[in-house]
């Protein structure tokens, strides 16, 4: 039986882990698809580096020309990273005929439409399941499992680094600049954790889950991004008070065909399930029109669960080859992106103000609230020994992006409002 011949760029973590489990579930994947498959090239960086799996040599190779120009490999498995580079290898590949499965976030969010149409028109497949979300298989469920349903909501924690961050801070009290060097000494950040903790890295997850939710093809300049490193000890330690956690929350809306995407820290209600996902796991909590709220959980990196999610779709361009419809099924979006303005987006907000400790001042705030037309759910005035202002905790019911606009803006024009320490969207 002629084996399927795969190239893999890259022998990293999760390239590490893709060789694992294709060598070690030769049975399981041939029950699967029908056919042998064997990793026929690596590219890699450095062919005399020690690695910790065993491979044949003569398997490994410096020159890129090796796996893409190879007329014997079916499919190119992209674990390389990096953006540029990537998509050179790629697209040549496609050019030769070759199916594609890669987990690269940055690259399928900001080139994902061009790689699709080059593949749509060489009759190859692209899967990226691995992309987002680690070994929790959300692409293929939106994709698949919600074609006959209508989604109207995505809202996810997506980056595991900034869950961890945050859920250090809500269980032990620590401080933001604390809980950050220890995840960097636990390898779960960056020396420059600039693109987990600043939402980078989840805005790019969200491109793609937006893209595939709503069947448009959103840009990732269309997601409205604010990170946790200002989110303080207090902010968190407030929330629980008032029954939140907070969490970086990645969320897509739909209404009327409009729709709006942004990562932003949240709180988010305790008893919402999204509330208790912890450390690095990442969950998807999805609404549709006709199934109503799901959630995906599990962990959202890793060598093996990151490679378990390349590995399947590895099965499923190579049950697509044996088929003769690679190619056929590949994702294109059809529907026309239409962005929700500032006055259409609405959501409840937390806000934390120091003010004047002096009589007068909660009716000259409520004030604002109520000349936007902002109406509020709670105030709560709580007293702090070690600030000298007086501290305002105030969450308001649904309202608009372009009122809220105002009313911080008046905040900031009025003496007795010394400052606006926290502003949070608040969610379940």
């Amino acid at each position: 039986m002629k084996p399927i011949k795969v190239g893999l760029l890259g022998l990293g973590t999760v390239g590490t882990g893709v060789v694992r489990i294709v060598e070690n579930h030769q049975d399981d994947l041939l029950s699967q698809t029908g056919a042998p498959i064997e990793i026929a090239k690596i590219l890699v960086q450095d062919l005399s580096k020690q690695r910790n799996i065993p491979i044949s040599r003569d398997k490994l190779t410096d020159n890129p020309r090796d796996v893409i120009e190879n007329e014997d490999i079916d499919v190119v498995i992209e674990v390389m990273g990096g953006i540029e580079t990537a998509k050179t290898y790629i697209l040549e590949a496609l050019e030769r005929g070759k199916h594609i499965v890669t987990a690269n976030k940055d690259l399928m969010a900001l080139h994902g439409p061009e790689i699709l149409a080059k593949a749509s028109e060489k009759g190859c497949d692209v899967f990226y399941e691995a992309s987002v979300a680690g070994g929790i298989p959300i692409i293929r469920t939106l994709i698949e499992g919600f074609s006959s349903d209508r989604i109207t909501k995505i809202m996810g924690i997506v980056n595991g680094t900034t869950n961890f961050i945050l859920t250090k801070m809500s269980q032990e009290g620590a401080a933001y600049e604390d809980v950050l060097k220890e995840a960097q000494a636990l390898g779960y950040a960056e020396a420059d954790p600039t693109s987990d903790v600043e939402g980078f890295d989840a805005a790019r997850k969200m491109t793609i889950l937006g893209t595939l939710g709503f069947r448009a093809n959103v840009a990732l300049a269309d997601v409205s991004v604010k990170g946790i490193s200002q989110v303080s000890k207090e902010d968190i330690a407030y929330g629980k008070k008032l029954g939140y956690e907070v969490k970086l929350l990645g969320i897509a809306e739909r209404q009327d065909d409009l729709i709006s995407i942004s990562v932003q820290p949240t709180m988010v209600k305790q008893s919402h399930p999204l509330a208790s996902v912890n450390g690095v796991f990442n969950a998807v909590y999805v609404y549709g029109e006709a199934v109503g709220e799901t959630m995906f959980y599990g962990p959202g990196a890793g060598e093996m669960p990151t490679a378990t999610s390349v590995v399947a779709d590895l099965v499923a361009v190579v049950r697509n080859v044996k088929l003769g419809i690679g190619g056929r099924r590949a994702f294109v979006p059809y529907k026309e992106k239409k962005l929700k303005t500032d006055e259409q987006i609405s959501a409840k907000q937390y806000i934390l103000l120091h003010v004047a400790d002096k009589a007068g001042v909660l009716a000259q705030i409520t004030q604002v609230f109520a000349e936007y037309d902002v109406s509020l759910e709670s105030v709560l005035q709580h007293p702090n020994p070690s600030n000298p202002n007086a501290e305002i905790i105030i969450i308001t019911h649904e309202a608009n992006q372009a009122s809220m606009k105002k009313v911080l803006k008046k905040f900031e024009q009025l003496d007795v409002v010394h400052a606006i320490k926290s502003v949070y969207r608040v969610e379940g």
